[in-house]
């Protein structure tokens, strides 16, 4: 989790009772977490980071400008915590992610050889199954 360090004190923990199955458990104990991020108030990252984040992350944010983040997996408070960060950590990763230019290269020669070789085998395969005119 490289980002958390960075925004730790940025985030909001709030504990609500998990949905679902669980039986007594689940009716008594506050065990899911969600997670309460407000990218736009981040000082962890410089300002054209940030942009791109606040860009990336505009379909996830609430109108208040908030992310948040549910895990309710397991039956302990203090794990959802965590996967709460682990997938906050790993939607900043996805964020900051760029992917590599591709290099528009061409065919080998020995390639387009073979290409043409190939469709002028399948025309004759065709024309082989034509009907004989008599």
């Amino acid at each position: 989790m490289k980002h958390i360090p960075l925004i730790i004190h940025e985030i909001d923990f709030e504990y609500t009772r998990s949905r679902g199955a669980g039986g007594q458990h689940v009716n008594r104990t506050n065990s899911a977490a969600l997670l309460i991020w407000r990218p736009a108030e981040t000082t962890a990252f410089d300002p054209d980071r940030k942009e791109r984040l606040l860009a990336k992350l505009q379909k996830m944010m609430t109108l208040e400008g908030e992310v948040i983040i549910r895990s309710e997996e397991f039956r302990d408070q203090a794990q959802n915590k965590k996967k709460c960060l682990e997938k906050l950590d790993r939607l900043i990763d996805q964020c900051f992610f760029v992917p590599k230019k591709r290099i528009a290269t061409k065919p080998t020669r020995s390639s387009q050889r073979k290409r043409v070789d190939e469709k002028k085998r399948r025309s004759e395969n065709k024309q082989l199954r034509r009907r004989v005119d008599e």
